[in-house]
Parts: structure tokens; sequence; C-alpha cells
């Protein structure tokens, strides 16, 4: 005899796989992590100042 196997759980333990499977693609896609955020605006903010710093009156 086979294994009893709840098809309502299989079915939903499918599809969390799925969407674990696209979320894994969309992280390494487009996810920057927590440091390379504050990295890049600490830049953005540093080019800020520095252009200002150049102004003339």
């Amino acid at each position: 005899m086979g294994k009893v196997v709840s098809l309502r759980a299989a079915r939903k333990a499918k599809d969390r796989a799925e969407r674990r499977a696209e979320a894994d693609a969309n992280a390494a896609k487009f996810g920057r992590t927590k440091a390379e955020r504050h990295r890049q605006t600490a830049e953005a903010e540093k080019a800020r100042r520095d252009l200002d710093g150049h102004e003339r009156s």
C-alpha cells in the first residue's frame, strides 16, 4: 500500500514552495542589503554637500 497523502496539504506545500522560489528570484534581482542602501544614501548626501560647497554666491 502507498502512503496516504492529504491533497490539501500537498497543494499548500507546493504553493508555498513556488512563492518562496519567486521571492528568492525577486530578492536576487532587486534586493539590496540594508548596509548597501545606507551607503548609497550617504554617498548621495556627500555628493550633494560637495556640489553645494562649490556654488558661487
